[in-house]
């Protein structure tokens, strides 16, 4: 199994760091990517990513951090480029639910975010919520270049997800899935063809079913891909198989 969005850098996660990675390994978990936020979170990732071979790291600005956090695509490029180990763009995109960063700030971050992962040729993640509309517009204007795009954590419609499998993305499937109230999700998930889907726990947040009300870590993501493969009517063991295979894919990874 691969999580394939999870925030090391946070606690209860960051101070437990080896016992996480331990639990993580026992329950069958290969790889880990640990995703950056602000300027802040990146300082700890570039520590992180190298406490074990599993870890993989990403830089970006999540959309809440834009008016603080507003960069250059030329800064991305060069905070992307520490190490080898560091994948991935993002997370960045739009939420116009919470509004914490102003709507021009976001769009601009987001725009700087696509510029970088186009130059540097490593996926983007990105985070959209309230938003459909916008993003896909702004992902749209890209339809022709050679873009990798993951829509983390998705939670969007079956139509946002149609209009984004035209521009060839991937659908992270986080512990959502497994909530009660989640049934028009899992529907769409039944429609996004099994090569375009990753799982993710996006710890320490969204705890899956049935640790709801608990820190989330990623040695939990083995309930998401009990769910997904129970949505997919497969077997746990050919979902991970493809999941897997779909983040080394995207991710260039082995």
């Amino acid at each position: 199994m691969i999580d394939s969005h999870c925030h090391l850098d946070h606690d209860p996660l960051y101070e437990n760091i080896n016992d996480i990675i331990i639990r993580s390994k026992n329950a069958g978990v290969t790889k880990l990517l640990t995703i950056c936020t602000n300027i802040k979170s990146f300082e700890n990732i570039k520590k992180i990513i190298n406490i074990d071979s599993i870890i993989y790291g990403t830089f970006g600005i999540h959309p809440h951090e834009a008016d603080k956090n507003l960069i250059s695509k030329s800064e991305i490029i060069e905070n992307a480029k520490f190490s080898k180990k560091i994948v991935g763009i993002g997370e960045t995109g739009l939420d116009f639910y919470y509004n914490n960063s102003d709507k021009k700030n976001q769009i601009k971050s987001f725009e700087n975010h696509i510029e970088a992962c186009l130059q540097l040729k490593l996926p983007l993640i990105v985070h959209s919520r309230n938003a459909e509309n916008d993003t896909f517009n702004i992902l749209n204007n890209y339809k022709n270049t050679d873009i990798r795009i993951l829509m983390h954590c998705f939670t969007g419609s079956i139509e946002f997800a149609k209009k984004l499998l035209d521009l060839n993305s991937y659908f992270s499937a986080s512990g959502i899935i497994t909530f009660k109230n989640s049934a028009t999700l899992r529907d769409t998930f039944l429609t996004i063809p099994n090569e375009k889907i990753l799982i993710e726990t996006d710890s320490p947040f969204l705890a899956p079913v049935p640790m709801r009300g608990k820190k989330n870590e990623p040695s939990f993501i083995k309930y998401t891909l009990a769910k997904l493969a129970e949505i997919k009517n497969d077997t746990i063991e050919n979902m991970d198989l493809i999941t897997t295979r779909n983040f080394n894919k995207l991710f260039s990874t082995k």
